[in-house]
């Protein structure tokens, strides 16, 4: 067998079967609704070998200003050593601009590769898992104080996607309405005022209830919206959070979770992420950015 016995295809919802089979191979939790949301947010490519079966997957998600990020980049066991990683991202980054800032939160397998192609590292990321939070008592506040927690409404959803643009850096008006769709619980932190100051969501996965994005003014408002989002949950949770939040890193160690990595966060076609107001204290999950 070489490289040309594996064909690569823009993949599709009718791939979606395979696309999970293929991440189970390599012990990763994507379900259907998972990736729906990529798939309908970005673009997924594949190879497929002689007998047909889809032997690999990367996916570029494509949000509004000039910001894309790549994840989700599988190569099975028995087909590496072929290059097809190295043609799967040249298929993601070839389908963006040459002037759009392309990110992803590398493994340490794939980091050779990405450097290989002109990523850099900005900065890294926080992989925190919890098999029970429990958090102290008085941690999460009072109910009647503020900023108030509340379910999102549809008059919130153009505060929470300008809230979304100045954290992450970039416009993600389709990626937040097909998150919101998705998730289990969304919210809202308004202050006194009644303004949108802050928000968060989760989304059950197979595995872990994935805190994200959750984006607040302060740690403490997004302490109250962690405890609101994952409130008489019993399971596993996973939330990643960015640098610069050593309070809520904090008080999510010493109230139940663990970190279990750090993996960085790299760039192409520039060496620093995009403006970022500060607000950013969990990302959606490492696809997404």
């Amino acid at each position: 067998m070489n490289s040309t016995s594996f064909r690569l295809h823009a993949l599709t919802e009718n791939d979606i079967p395979a696309l999970i089979a293929l991440s189970d191979s390599v012990g990763w939790d994507y379900d259907e609704a998972e990736l729906r949301t990529i798939l309908s947010t970005g673009n997924v490519f594949g190879h497929r070998n002689e007998a047909d079966q889809l032997i690999s997957c990367s996916a570029i998600l494509v949000y509004e200003e000039q910001l894309a990020t790549i994840g989700m980049v599988i190569v099975h066991d028995s087909c590496r050593g072929y290059g097809l990683g190295r043609e799967l991202m040249q298929a993601c980054m070839s389908s963006v601009p040459s002037d759009t800032t392309i990110m992803l939160v590398s493994t340490p397998a794939g980091k050779p590769l990405y450097e290989s192609l002109g990523f850099t590292t900005a900065e890294s990321i926080h992989k925190c898992l919890s098999d029970r939070f429990s958090p102290s008592a008085g941690s999460c506040g009072q109910d009647e104080s503020y900023p108030a927690v509340l379910p999102i409404e549809v008059a919130d959803v153009a505060d929470v996607i300008e809230l979304d643009r100045l954290a992450v850096g970039s416009r993600r008006s389709h990626f937040v309405q097909a998150r919101m769709e998705q998730a289990a619980s969304c919210l809202v932190a308004k202050d006194v005022s009644g303004k949108t100051v802050g928000y968060g969501m989760a989304v059950q996965g197979p595995v872990n209830l994935i805190v994200g994005p959750l984006v607040a003014p302060d740690s403490t408002t997004a302490i109250r919206l962690l405890c609101q989002l994952t409130i008489g949950h019993t399971g596993k949770i996973r939330i990643d959070v960015p640098n610069g939040q050593e309070s809520f890193l904090d008080f999510l160690l010493q109230n139940g979770f663990t970190k279990v990595s750090e993996p960085p966060v790299m760039v192409a076609n520039t060496n620093r992420l995009p403006d970022r107001n500060g607000t950013y204290f969990g990302i959606a999950a490492q696809i997404f950015g």
